[in-house]
């Protein structure tokens, strides 16, 4: 479905919301017939509490919902969605003293909560509307939900109906809906262009890798700043001959999460007409087991002509984002940002609801943490700590793709992406989960995007510094 505010002439019940401070002076400024109801209710304000207040035909006169207090507002987001959840059809209007930012992470939470993937079961429903709050920018609000939905639904599709090539049906028809241009490189046409890894690691499935392309150009953005958005497209990934187990396995339709992110992230960029020059490339494979599998002791040669000596076949990711980051290098962008569902040291070290990210650069770093925080879409900076290079330079070849021991496992793979990366000014990469184990707030279980909401809030200010 696509999200959507309610017409602004569209009659709405009040959604009144209350923090728990000041909810006793507003409880005894209202008449008994209120005064009784809340009190009977048991209502008092605490977060995510919903209340209907009944008029005196018995139809609802206006919901109360409760805001608690700071702390409680902290422990989680999109509290407003606690309303949208608990109430039926109908058309709501927010009413309340909320800041700027309350206000929009309210509107954006309303929208996201109506997310629903009904592709091979259930049927879609009505959700309850919003009305868009007076001072927010209703398009943009929407297309970042649709943005965010895209991402979902490309990460929630099972392999058998998002390999390779679906996922490249899925950028044409984005690319359409946005008059963007895509090319394609598959197959062993991979080897004659110089990517070598991505053929390396896709050669054993049926369906043929690949390298997506696509490019666009906002209005008036002929001369503009470039930025180039590398995802990881590894649709479903066995570990190749280092097979994974079957309890790891279970969720590896999810490991293009990184392609689907930055295609929702695209999509942001594109419906809001952003004055710059746009760029996507996706190694899109599938990390199979067959006779012609890339090997544990082969050394491969990546595009920019580093050696990587293969410890592990389950370390792939990087392989392929490596070629994809190396050849957008070579025409350097103003900003570079990789997305992968890259290692689990990553989920170990801040868990499935932070995106944490690398950059070089304080002032990139810093904006994009401002951004999470101002948008909740939380961040967490990880070092790019040089004294572990060692640490993936194997001897026997430039790079080792899984260095022994376990230790820095994230790190190590962000400083592997890094060598790939030499000419670019500011560039940062995202070590992303893509996946909400457990339904929260205006995110259900399943696929989720993470950090593509930051990144879009903090692009002017980045491309203006």
């Amino acid at each position: 479905m696509t999200p959507r505010f309610a017409a602004p002439d569209t009659r709405a019940i009040p959604l009144k919301i209350l923090p728990r401070a000041g909810f006793d002076d507003w409880l005894a400024a209202q008449d008994d017939p209120v005064r009784d109801w809340v009190t009977a209710s048991g209502f008092t304000a605490d977060a995510g509490s919903v209340l209907r207040l009944p008029a005196p035909d018995m139809s609802v006169s206006r919901v109360l919902l409760g805001w608690g207090g700071a702390k409680d507002r902290a422990r989680g987001r999109f509290l407003a969605t606690k309303a949208a959840t608990a109430l039926g059809r109908g058309t709501y209007a927010l009413d309340g003293d909320l800041t700027a930012n309350e206000t929009e992470e309210a509107a954006l939470g309303w929208l996201l909560s109506s997310y629903r993937f009904t592709r091979y079961a259930g049927d879609p429903v009505d959700p309850p509307m919003l009305k868009a709050p007076r001072g927010v920018d209703a398009a943009r609000l929407e297309a970042i939900a649709a943005g965010e939905f895209l991402t979902r639904d490309l990460i929630n599709t099972p392999a058998s109906d998002m390999g390779p090539d679906d996922l490249e049906q899925a950028v044409r028809d984005l690319a359409t809906v946005h008059g963007a241009a895509v090319e394609v490189t598959a197959g062993d046409a991979l080897l004659d262009a110089n990517l070598p890894m991505i053929h390396a690691v896709g050669r054993a499935s049926t369906r043929a890798p690949r390298l997506i392309d696509m490019t666009w150009t906002g209005p008036g953005a002929e001369d503009g700043p470039a930025v180039t958005l590398v995802g990881k497209g590894v649709c479903f990934d066995t570990g190749g001959l280092n097979l994974k187990p079957a309890a790891s396995m279970g969720l590896m339709k999810k490991d293009m999460g990184g392609a689907a992110t930055v295609l929702g992230l695209a999509h942001m960029v594109m419906a809001t007409a952003r004055p710059i020059r746009l760029r996507v490339l996706i190694p899109a494979v599938e990390n199979a087991v067959a006779g012609n599998a890339f090997r544990p002791g082969d050394i491969l040669t990546a595009r920019n002509g580093l050696t990587v000596e293969i410890n592990n076949t389950d370390a792939e990711g990087r392989l392929v984002l490596a070629d994809a980051l190396a050849l957008a290098d070579e025409t350097p962008p103003d900003l570079m940002i990789c997305m992968a569902t890259l290692t689990g040291a990553a989920r170990v070290a801040v868990g499935p609801d932070l995106s944490p990210f690398y950059a070089d650069d304080d002032a990139l770093a810093m904006a994009l943490m401002h951004a999470g925080a101002r948008v909740r879409d939380p961040l967490w900076r990880m070092p790019f700590h040089r004294p572990y290079e060692t640490m993936i330079e194997p001897g026997i070849a430039d790079l080792d793709n899984a260095p022994s021991g376990g230790f820095a496992g994230s790190i190590t793979a962000a400083l592997f992406l890094d060598r790939f990366v030499r000419d670019t000014p500011r560039f940062a990469h995202f070590d992303i989960y893509g996946w909400n184990p457990t339904a929260a707030p205006a995110r259900p279980k399943g696929g989720v995007g993470m950090g593509a909401r930051a990144i879009f809030d903090a692009l002017p200010g980045i491309l203006d510094a």
